[in-house]
Parts: structure tokens; C-alpha cells; sequence
């Protein structure tokens, strides 16, 4: 049992990974009355964007993007109800590495390509002050293999091991199903502005890995404001039939459902099929369905 207010801290690599992967667990949290820390290590200075009137912001022009994106996760933090948000190492200490091969990678502040015992002690140093329970970050392979978020998932990993308030980790992941199932429906819509992603084309795990659910139906419009928050990044659609859906700058359509999903770390063991504190938290678990 949970003798302390229950505390969730997150770990991300760029700004709008928190809101695409984990808002809706966030908000939910969030209202239930946990603290939530969210702790960004990039500025996502390396970014495609999306709509052409900002193109000049970019790394190969005037390289301001990251700070741009620094009022987009403010604006999406106050829709999911983030109270304490943090830069690793501060605000711009450590830069978007970009995908493997780029040269982004090269940068001397480039995140992937970093002191991983600096970024490791700033984490930890982070994890002693906000005192967590609950952890969530990115599984080995970062999701979908960008060096940051695998950067992100070894100092996580790293930092918690030292910290004993840190109680149950987990992975953030995308079900095949609900994927799948997300993407049959969007199939019918006839004016859905995105191209439909091929079979295998969206990074997903088997169901079978999926050891937590976490359901955000009563939070998915603050989780499209996070996602609209944005904009450089994530182009969301509403269809006239209350139909959501989003998309990258691959213009790829990616569906919204009303779960989240995780894989509880290390084999860990507890009741936690759809609450992250469960088990741990007094008997109305924190943020549990009513």
C-alpha cells in the first residue's frame, strides 16, 4: 500500500512524444489527483514540419524550432494537466539527435551521442527530488528504434535503479489490435485527408506483450488539444461523425483509441491489467474506473 500522494513521472525524448504516445494516461492521472512530472530531454530541434509557413525554422535554415517547440509542449502540458514539467540537464542542454545516420547525430550536443553518465546522474538527480512510484518511458528499442528514445530508455532504466521510491516501471507501447481495429474503421471514412499506412507500416506490438490498458475514453479531448497543441508536429482530423485521426509529416493516418497501452518492466508482477498503481495504491486505486 501507497502511504505517500501517488507521484507518475514520465521520460520522453522531443516534445509531442508525451501527448502522442502517453496524453491520455497523463490527463487521466492528471484529474484523479496524482502528481504528474513530465521530463523532456530534447527540444526537437531536428523536426519535419508540417505546415510550410513555419518551413524556415527548421535545422537547415534558421535552426529556431526548438524553441518553437518549446510554447507548443507548454500549451499541450496545460491540456493534460502536467504540474511540474522538466527539461533534462535544463532547458537546450541536450539536442535532437534526429533518426540513425543523420547528421544531427554528429552534433556535439546531440542527445543519442551524449555523456550517458551525465544525462544518467541528471535523471536520477530528478527521480531523488519528484520521488515517484511509477515510471514510464520507451521499451529498449525506443518504440520505433530513434537513438533518442533508446537514449532515453537506457538512463531511465539506469536512474531507477538507484532510486527506491521508484516502485513499478513501464513501457510505453502500441497495441496491434486496437491499431488495426483503429485503422479498419478509418478505412470507411470517405473523406479522411491522410493515405491509409500499409500492413506492418505503423511500429506496433503483439497484444500478447501488453500486460497494462489504460483506459482514457473520459480524456480524449484533452489529449487532442495536446495533440493539436502540436501543430509543427501532428495534423489532427475530426470527421463529421466524431471520427479522429492524426498524422505525422509522413501524412500517414494514424487512429485515436480510447486505451493506452504498457509493458510492465523487468517482469514485474502486480495488479496492474488497468491501473498503473495498482496494487500499490490504498483500495480506490488512483484514477481507476468508476
Amino acid at each position: 500500500m501507497l502511504t505517500a500522494p501517488p507521484r507518475l513521472l514520465l521520460v520522453h525524448a522531443h516534445p509531442d512524444d508525451e501527448s502522442l504516445c502517453t496524453g491520455g494516461t497523463i490527463a487521466r492521472y492528471a484529474a484523479a489527483g496524482v502528481q504528474v512530472t513530465l521530463v523532456t530531454c530534447t527540444l526537437g530541434e531536428e523536426g519535419e514540419i508540417i505546415p510550410g509557413s513555419l518551413g524556415q525554422l527548421a535545422a537547415d535554415a534558421a535552426d529556431q524550432l526548438g524553441g518553437y517547440r518549446v510554447g507548443e509542449l507548454r500549451t499541450a502540458c496545460a491540456a493534460l494537466g502536467v504540474s511540474d514539467h522538466r527539461y533534462l540537464g535544463g532547458m537546450g542542454r541536450w539536442r535532437d539527435s534526429g533518426m540513425g545516420g543523420t547528421e544531427a547525430n554528429n552534433h556535439p550536443r546531440a542527445f543519442a551521442g551524449g555523456d550517458i553518465a551525465e544525462q544518467t546522474d541528471a535523471l536520477a538527480a530528478i527521480l531523488a527530488d519528484v520521488r515517484p512510484q511509477v515510471v514510464i518511458t520507451y521499451g529498449p528499442d525506443g518504440g520505433y528504434g530513434h537513438p533518442d528514445h533508446i537514449r532515453a530508455h537506457e538512463i531511465t532504466v539506469a536512474a531507477a535503479k538507484g532510486a527506491p521510491d521508484v516502485l513499478r516501471m513501464y513501457y510505453t507501447v502500441a497495441s496491434k489490435q486496437a491499431t488495426e481495429a483503429g485503422l479498419a474503421d478509418l478505412a470507411t471514412v470517405s473523406d479522411l485527408p491522410f493515405k491509409l499506412p500499409a500492413a506492418g507500416e505503423l511500429p506496433v506490438v503483439d497484444d500478447s506483450e501488453i500486460t497494462t490498458r489504460v483506459n482514457i475514453a473520459d480524456h480524449l479531448p484533452a489529449k487532442l488539444r495536446a495533440l493539436q497543441a502540436h501543430a509543427t508536429q501532428i495534423c489532427v482530423w475530426q470527421g463529421t461523425d466524431g471520427t479522429h485521426s492524426y498524422a505525422l509529416s509522413n501524412g500517414l493516418a494514424q487512429p485515436v483509441v480510447d486505451e493506452e497501452f504498457y509493458v510492465l518492466a523487468d517482469d514485474a508482477t502486480g495488479d496492474a491489467d488497468s491501473d498503473l498503481f495498482g496494487g500499490l495504491a490504498p483500495v480506490e486505486h488512483v484514477g481507476a474506473d468508476r
